[in-house]
């Protein structure tokens, strides 16, 4: 079990991230997960010693709003789970538009509503 955990829906998400910015967090990763009919995303930010974690579940074919305007570095870990999960991802600063990897299948790790 991951310490401070925060679950949280994609309504309040890029409210949560403005106020972790705003405490001097940076971000560390965002990773996506496959589970069942679902994809978990868990977001992970750190400030000195101290990490934290906001996690959200969304359904195939469930768009996501892009934190990228908060933090501009997200667009890498956002155009990864676009062009390996086939998540949707609204407002990235730097579409890479499906071309950020190279890969013998389109979205190889993508559910199958993706």
């Amino acid at each position: 079990m991951l310490e401070n955990l925060e679950v949280i829906g994609l309504i309040g998400l890029l409210n949560k991230v403005k106020e972790i910015k705003n405490e001097d967090y940076r971000i560390m990763q965002i990773c996506s997960t496959k589970i069942d009919e679902e994809y978990e995303l868990l977001y992970t930010f750190g400030r000195e010693y101290e990490i934290k974690h906001l996690k959200t579940t969304i359904r195939y074919g469930e768009h996501v709003p892009s934190i990228s305007d908060i933090f501009p570095s997200a667009f890498l870990y956002e155009n990864e789970m676009h062009d390996l999960f086939g998540i949707a991802i609204d407002g990235i600063n730097h579409d890479y538009k499906g071309n950020l990897y190279r890969t013998a299948v389109e979205a190889p790790f993508a559910g199958s509503e993706a």
